[in-house]
């Protein structure tokens, strides 16, 4: 599942390779690094391809302080839902993609500057 169109661009890709194709895409077709950001149920990995595709991590400009303070507390799934949902999506949407990355996929997301 992809959206285009939306507030917000996600994409499912079955590795950090892939992913970083991804952001390039993205950023050749004007995103900035600031508004793409990569999800993964592995911190370590996420870490890893954040470094190497230089995004964004999801943080306390798009938690809001009291989210990411609670993301300290919730389980890795619940913080995923979170931040998926502090990009623009759904519940729904980000129960659908969390379900995704248990099972080993990263999320690409790329949010549209507000005009």
């Amino acid at each position: 599942m992809s959206l285009i169109g939306a507030q917000s661009y996600a994409k499912l890709l079955e590795n950090g390779v892939q992913a970083i194709e991804e952001v390039n895409r993205l950023r050749s077709s004007g995103y900035t690094k600031d508004n793409i950001y990569v999800i993964s149920h592995d911190q370590d990995r996420e870490n890893r391809i954040v470094d190497a595709a230089n995004i964004n991590e999801v943080g306390l400009g798009e938690e809001g302080l009291f989210g990411a303070i609670a993301n300290l507390f919730r389980s890795r799934g619940d913080a995923l839902r979170f931040k998926i949902t502090a990009l623009g999506f759904s519940s729904a949407e980000a129960t659908f993609y969390e379900k995704e990355l248990d099972s080993g996929k990263v999320l690409v997301i790329a949010k549209k500057n507000p005009q």
